[in-house]
């Protein structure tokens, strides 16, 4: 039906405008229409925001033009932590038919907020009916104001949040930080305000976001506790299906995502998919992921382990699971 539309419709036009050249007088020249704005340009945000905004209320033969699906913003939003796993978790959930997900990090509820929901929204990829919208901004879940952000977009969003053993978090921080930044102070001067006194320096984002009980209450003041998913870190690595299946209950999905999707990787010491979404060869992590974490003070560590606990403590109780890093 629709070729046939298309082919009536070209048909009339050829013909319509050969009436016009033999009998009516043409119709005068209309304006052509205005380029888009460029960056920089007065107006450029609410201008973009409609035309982004445009394409995805459109007809079905709009749709037809341009792409399959509708951009939607996220049912769902992987809000944390850094360094617990969280790109690990989207890769393997896109291996899902009916998860499509954001690749890059958006940061729209921590960095970007100003520029408005539209533009957030053109950031998704199209998806089809029963499919599900998802993004992943670790730094979401340490952001005071993210949560009120996320509940005033949608109430309904399921979040979920990727933990780990705070210490091994912090250090696996601190070596990603210190790739970057070779002549960074050691580990253990920065852990400590007085390293004489003891005194933990919680100020440095490196031991601040492992706190996650001191987090997770702001979250709580706009989301009950049942919409909110606690992955652990750990058993993402030890059995990764396991985990996998706990998400897709609780995004409602059919458990499409098992076994026969991945092999542990001896070299990196993670597992990895055997098939990636939209290939047939397996695929790791990149490079980035999985580096070897340099040798640290084991009084330092216990020192660490001393000052998390009973932060871990509450977080077990809030969640009502135990992860077992004590």
């Amino acid at each position: 039906m629709l070729f046939l539309w298309l082919y009536m419709f070209y048909s009339c036009a050829g013909s319509c405008a050969g009436l016009t050249a033999r009998g009516s007088p043409a119709p005068p020249p209309t304006a052509p229409p205005l380029p888009p704005l460029l960056p920089g340009e007065p107006g450029e945000e609410s201008s973009l925001e409609e035309q982004r905004a445009a394409p995805d209320a459109g007809s079905p033969i709009s749709s037809f033009f341009n792409g399959s699906g509708t951009k939607r913003l996220p049912q769902a939003i992987i809000i944390g932590v850094k360094k617990g796993g969280t790109r690990a978790l989207l890769e393997f959930l896109r291996v899902h038919p009916d998860v499509r997900a954001v690749g890059a990090e958006p940061h729209f509820f921590d960095r970007n907020y100003e520029r408005g929901l539209a533009w957030y929204r053109e950031l998704m990829p199209r998806t089809l009916e029963g499919q599900i919208t998802m993004e992943k901004t670790p730094s979401y879940f340490v952001t005071k104001e993210a949560p009120a952000r996320i509940s005033s977009m949608s109430r309904g969003t399921k979040l979920i949040v990727v933990v780990r053993d705070p210490v091994t978090r912090a250090i696996s921080d601190y070596t990603q930080t210190l790739s970057k930044k070779p002549d960074i102070p050691t580990f253990e001067s920065l852990t400590f305000k007085n390293r004489t006194t003891g005194l933990i320096d919680t100020s440095w984002s490196a031991i601040q976001i492992g706190i996650y009980a001191k987090h997770l209450e702001n979250w709580l003041l706009h989301f009950p506790i049942g919409q909110i998913l606690f992955v652990s870190g750990e058993r993402l690595i030890s059995d990764p299906a396991g985990e996998l299946g706990r998400v897709q209950d609780f995004l409602g999905l059919k458990r499409i995502i098992t076994d026969k999707h991945f092999y542990f990787n001896k070299t990196k010491g993670f597992p990895c998919l055997k098939k990636a979404e939209g290939s047939s060869k397996p695929h790791c992590l990149g490079k980035t992921k999985g580096r070897t974490h340099p040798d640290i003070d084991q009084e330092v560590v216990q020192r660490l382990r001393d000052f998390y606990r009973p932060f871990n403590m509450k977080f077990y109780q809030m969640t009502g699971q135990d992860f077992g890093w004590d």
